[in-house]
């Protein structure tokens, strides 16, 4: 399973408005999981069985829960028993799809059609 996630605290009282810090938090306890994972500017992808991965999503949220008096917590799965390898897999797919699209190539044969 793939979960992207966004987990930020509110009411922390900087005058900034910045949550660099907590969010650090939460990635660093993705990232010492060991199991795949990818950070962007909005969201934290994380790829493994659903024990695991909502283990390391609960525990990332309550390291930002240190930081502010709540806690948001944005969540989106993509569960597909059978994969495995799929947070690098799908950006592939889709690369070589646009690549095929630059290239005029559609991907299907005319007997797939």
């Amino acid at each position: 399973m793939l979960v992207a996630f966004s987990v930020a605290p509110s009411g922390n009282g900087r005058a900034d408005g910045s949550v660099h810090d907590a969010v650090a938090a939460a990635v660093q306890i993705v990232r010492d999981s060991g199991l795949p994972n990818r950070t962007t500017s909005m969201f934290t992808e994380i790829e493994g069985e659903w024990d695991e991965v909502f283990d390391v999503v609960r525990r990332a949220t309550e390291a930002v829960g240190e930081y502010g008096s709540r806690v948001s917590l944005v969540l989106k799965a993509d569960i597909r028993p059978g994969y495995a390898g799929e947070i690098d897999a799908k950006v592939e797919r889709l690369e070589a799809a646009i690549d095929g699209a630059a290239t005029g190539e559609t991907g299907v044969e005319a007997s797939d059609a």
